[in-house]
């Protein structure tokens, strides 16, 4: 009998293995490559958040913590991959079915006929949401420019890498900040370059249906970590590195970017929105211990 019992309980956890939601509270080992030491940022926890280990065409693509009452992410994780940025791919944008059922698909999807229903849109943002939304568009955390495989650019199309970001902001600020990021690294990253691009928010929400249903975000940040980089980089980029951080305000007027270091970056946030004070960003802001040597 403790034999069987024992066989059981093996049975019971490999089934649960095999099914585990790629939606957890603690990231799952196999999305932790695209973090900086393996490590999220921390000083974020809360109960409405939670961990999407975004996965696309039966691969890992990149990390989000979404927060399930807010229906945005709070950031999203990725590596950076040298590209000319070109958008090079078709598809329709998606949402994540564990968010609603667990026992669902790991892996994002195309929003089905039919989909409204209370159980589905009760976790996560729907195309409806933004529809009426005219003040804003859908602006994506892990651009697609930063990307260069077709299947990690069609990634970044789910409505779990989104937020409400004004057109002119968007336009014509936020995503010439992620061409300079993009042509940067680019040129003078020799080794992985680990971005981690987030969010605050004030309380202000788009809604439908007389329901509260977006946070818009107040400001847009951005951060990327590359240790390994060329060393004979021209001064005006040299101190840009290993590490760098960037943050904007998400209105159609005084929203030009502001490029500053991450430990002051990490300090505006403290200060801006709700996180801990053990608040941090890149393990060790991103300092590897060689640094300390003379170059």
């Amino acid at each position: 009998m403790a034999l069987w019992a024992q066989t059981a309980f093996l049975l019971v956890n490999v089934i649960t293995s095999a099914v585990r939601a790629k939606v957890e509270r603690e990231l799952s080992p196999e999305c932790r490559e695209f973090l900086y030491m393996a490590t999220p940022p921390t000083g974020l926890e809360h109960d409405s958040l939670r961990f999407i280990c975004q996965r696309y065409n039966k691969k890992p693509r990149y990390v989000t913590l979404y927060n399930t009452v807010d229906h945005i992410p709070v950031y999203s994780a990725y590596t950076f991959k040298r590209s000319e940025g070109e958008k090079c791919v078709d598809v329709p944008w998606m949402y994540e079915p564990q968010l609603s059922t667990v026992s669902d698909t790991d892996e994002m999807q195309p929003f089905p006929r039919g989909y409204m229903h209370m159980n589905f849109e009760d976790a996560q943002a729907v195309l409806e949401d933004y529809t009426d939304a005219v003040r804003y568009e859908r602006g994506v955390l892990n651009p697609d420019e930063h990307q260069d495989d077709p299947d990690d650019k069609a990634s970044t199309y789910t409505l779990t890498n989104v937020v409400p970001m004004v057109p002119d902001f968007s336009n014509r600020v936020w995503n010439k900040q992620e061409h300079v990021i993009r042509k940067r690294l680019n040129n003078y990253c020799r080794g992985t370059a680990y971005i981690v691009t987030g969010i605050t928010t004030s309380g202000k929400m788009i809604r439908r249906e007389n329901m509260n249903r977006i946070a818009v975000p107040t400001y847009l940040w951005s951060a990327y970590c590359c240790v390994d980089y060329d060393h004979n980089t021209p001064y005006n980029e040299r101190f840009k590195f290993p590490s760098y951080a960037h943050y904007g305000l998400n209105e159609e007027e005084n929203n030009e970017v502001m490029e500053i270091s991450v430990p002051k970056l990490k300090e505006f946030l403290k200060k801006t929105t709700y996180v801990q004070q053990n608040f941090q960003i890149f393990v060790g802001d991103c300092v590897p211990a060689a640094s300390s040597k003379t170059e």
